[in-house]
């Protein structure tokens, strides 16, 4: 269990500090961060609006409890992440623009499959899981 629990925060971690300084960025509309949205032919005001998603979905997963809202909140953060990467390809940039999105799309993939692992080993071998 101790070995799950630190794989799950080490992964949890960084995939809330990266994602979370984008977030940011995008919360707040930084220039930079509307230009790379807009640049894909998105509008402006699309960029806010994920930043400030992204910031609750990477609490939700903080925050113990709320299971249900967790389970959103991972969801959540693959399809940004998988929406950003078609974007860039069908764009036609170049992989070294959408491959480090793969990192992040395993970071979240990661904490998600050890966020379940500690619920069963909390729970015992016999339990069944209900959202």
């Amino acid at each position: 269990m101790k070995k799950t629990n630190i794989i799950y925060w080490i992964l949890t971690g960084l995939m809330a500090a990266g994602m979370g300084v984008g977030a940011i960025f995008d919360a707040l509309s930084w220039p930079e961060a509307v230009a790379y949205v807009t640049r894909l032919g998105y509008p402006a005001s699309l960029v806010p609006f994920l930043g400030i998603a992204k910031i609750l979905g990477i609490i939700a997963i903080l925050v113990p409890g709320y299971p249900r809202l967790k389970e959103w909140a991972y969801a959540g953060l693959i399809f940004d992440l998988v929406g950003a990467m078609y974007s860039h390809i069908a764009f036609g940039d170049p992989a070294s623009t959408w491959a480090p999105i793969i990192l992040f799309i395993a970071l979240v993939g990661g904490s998600y499959y050890y966020h379940h692992k500690r619920l069963r080993q909390k729970a015992g071998p016999s339990a069944s899981f209900s959202y």
